[in-house]
């Protein structure tokens, strides 16, 4: 059986790599047979996970760029509405090679924009990550309660409901099969989709064994709104409709008080930390020492590129950091370390995926292996990674198959998609 051997790196020394698993982690002895790829004084580290993105916003990066949230999407809704399943495919390519040139190779899309009901764009988000070669949490997303009846998007964004429950078993049956692709099951947020529609959501997805995401407590607005329309704030909201579980994980979560954070850890839920679009959006800052003390697996997202245009993962381990930082000021509040294991391990623990995210024995090997050139005078290689100059991956591997060398991904045109990307996102601007 031949091996994969990453040879020399700085850290964590020689990997190899069998069945696109992790075999060995040290001195790793050459084997007849072994393919031998060098890495002299890199850094290699797990992958990546990503846990809440929205690649069809690469359509409007640089939009709205002085609004809250609220102004925000009432500006972006009538944008987005125009979009296309080929736009969308468009922004996915471009999207989802940037996360991997920033060792991104786990990524959840959040997508409930679906254009003119045409659910194929689920179809096209799926194609385009199994063709760049990376794992997606394809989160079939939906909107059900528009202006009219009180919600915040426009109605020519929403769908039926019944429509969106015979779209997300279309869309499970196909797609979901728990190695490259995740179907999750994902109503947007507490103003935009209806009771009925979180309960039904739930209900199919625990029956078919899928996880559940959706925004919650993103901005003080949002708590207003569940105060006024419901009487609760948003986590009791969900609490009501049997959305803090285990299977689930929210996108932001800022706007928890002591008692909430307390009842996410007894629960299990999960919370993806979006720390460079909350800042854009002046949204706040997430009580992520908070949370995981209290035992919440906490992830860090890119969030859409509409409110965070660097687009990738990378960054926001530095973000990350600082932001814990500030928050308390208290320059302990989180170490590089720290940083990295929100955007590994703790993404999968939000993911609800054991065997990725972790550079250990037996672990997927989803390998990201960085340069280290100009980092050699930081003591600590990871945290040269976290807060020395930015970088790119050199290599990324996922499952042992190589999708990214040499800073360039493999099978694409990436300079050409760029350029429809704009040429598509052009059309929007008048």
């Amino acid at each position: 059986m031949s091996r994969l051997v990453f040879r020399g790196a700085r850290d964590p020394g020689d990997i190899a790599v069998v069945d696109g698993r992790i075999a060995a982690i040290g001195e790793v002895a050459e084997e007849p047979g072994d393919e031998i790829l060098r890495v002299d004084g890199d850094l290699i580290t797990a992958g990546l996970v990503n846990t809440h993105h929205h690649l069809y916003q690469w359509m409007t990066r640089g939009w709205a760029t002085g609004c809250d949230l609220f102004t925000w999407l009432t500006t972006l809704y009538p944008v987005w509405a125009r979009l296309e399943v080929e736009d969308v495919a468009a922004a996915a390519r471009v999207g989802l090679s940037e996360l991997l040139l920033s060792g991104c190779t786990t990524a959840a899309d959040h997508h409930y924009l679906v254009p003119r009901g045409d659910d194929t764009v689920f179809d096209a988000l799926a194609e385009t990550s199994l063709a760049l070669g990376m794992r997606l949490h394809l989160a079939r997303g939906s909107m059900d309660l528009g202006e009219s009846d009180g919600g915040l998007p426009p109605d020519a964004v929403v769908e039926d409901l019944e429509a969106i429950m015979i779209s997300t078993e279309r869309v499970a049956d196909r797609w979901h099969d728990a190695d490259m692709i995740h179907v999750t099951v994902a109503p947007c947020s507490p103003f935009s989709v209806t009771p009925e529609l979180m309960r039904a959501s739930a209900a199919f997805a625990r029956s078919r064994g899928l996880r559940l995401h959706t925004h919650l407590a993103e901005t003080r607005e949002e708590v207003a709104d569940c105060l006024e329309r419901f009487g609760k704030r948003p986590l009791a909201v969900l609490e009501e409709l049997d959305w803090v579980a285990d299977d689930v994980w929210f996108a932001h979560g800022i706007h928890f008080d002591d008692a909430e954070v307390a009842r996410l850890g007894r629960a299990g839920a999960g919370v993806a930390h979006c720390p460079s679009s909350n800042a854009r959006l002046a949204a706040g800052m997430c009580r992520v020492t908070d949370l995981l003390a209290a035992g919440v697996p906490v992830g860090l997202g890119v969030d859409g590129v509409a409110s965070n245009e660097q687009g990738t993962l990378a960054p926001e381990l530095r973000q990350a950091l600082y932001t814990a930082r500030q928050r308390e000021a208290r320059a302990d509040a989180l170490s590089s370390r720290q940083a990295l294991d929100l955007a590994t391990r703790g993404g999968a623990d939000c993911l609800g995926v054991d065997d990725i995210g972790r550079l250990e024995v037996g672990a997927r090997a989803d390998l990201v292996t960085w340069p280290a050139e100009d980092i050699v005078d930081i003591r600590d290689a990871v945290d040269g990674l976290v807060l020395g100059p930015d970088r790119r991956a050199r290599h990324v591997h996922v499952g042992g198959r190589q999708v990214v060398r040499d800073g360039e991904v493999l099978g694409l045109d990436l300079p050409a998609a760029r350029r429809e990307l704009g040429r598509r996102s052009r059309r929007l601007w008048t």
